[in-house]
């Protein structure tokens, strides 16, 4: 039977994996995927090169955990959606993933990543895992609870979630990230977001939700749902 980690441990174990992913993020972002060293990521960490290995065995695991934390929201600061309003709770996470678009670490390590996963196989046959990411993963969570509460429904929230990020995606980050001089105000952005709600609760959304005095998506009087 395994020793079980002591919470001192525990904490070692945190503190020096919050040290590698912010050395590691400083140099992917300076010197490139390429250039960038496991030797040289813990001496900047200021660990053990058996330390690194422990958590990152390979460059390509240490290069994906420093996108993904780079997109993770501090603990607390990730507003939980409102429930039993299916309009109401996709404009907060549709917010949410806008803010975590427009980090600029995440831009930049995205960008990275594209640059450097044509020439590297470990990079290239990578899938990164980002619905970990805390504003996905409360993405899938709620259209599985509004399904199962019947104010959505949502046979495959995968599916659903992937729409609802990509036509977000596509206005607020891609072209940005293809061109520099590219930007939205604040008002431009939000109204990417409303739309891509409103396109989910049409598709979505339970007969009452779509017909409601503050989401028309009719263009006539709201009626009651038979």
């Amino acid at each position: 039977m395994p020793r079980e980690v002591s919470a001192y441990h525990r904490q070692i174990a945190a503190t020096n994996r919050a040290a590698i992913l912010d050395a590691a993020t400083e140099l992917f972002l300076e010197l490139g995927y390429d250039r960038t060293s496991l030797a040289r990521v813990a001496e900047d960490a200021g660990v053990s090169k058996a330390t690194l290995f422990k958590q990152f065995p390979t460059k390509a695991q240490l290069f994906e955990a420093t996108v993904l934390a780079a997109g993770a929201a501090p603990a607390g600061e990730l507003v939980e959606p409102p429930t039993g309003d299916f309009h109401a709770g996709l404009v907060v996470l549709g917010t949410a993933y806008v803010e975590l678009l427009t980090l600029p670490r995440m831009e930049d390590l995205i960008r990275t990543l594209i640059a450097e996963r044509q020439r590297f196989p470990e990079l290239r046959e990578r899938t990164f895992d980002f619905g970990t990411l805390p504003v996905l993963a409360a993405l899938g969570r709620y259209l599985r609870t509004e399904s199962a509460a019947g104010t959505a429904h949502v046979e495959d929230p995968d599916t659903a979630a992937a729409q609802f990020l990509g036509m977000i995606s596509t206005v607020v980050f891609w072209p940005r990230l293809m061109h520099g001089n590219w930007s939205l105000s604040e008002a431009e952005t939000q109204h990417v977001v409303d739309e891509a709600v409103r396109t989910m609760v049409a598709r979505y959304g339970a007969p009452a939700v779509r017909m409601t005095d503050d989401n028309p998506l009719s263009g006539g009087s709201p009626t009651p749902a038979s």
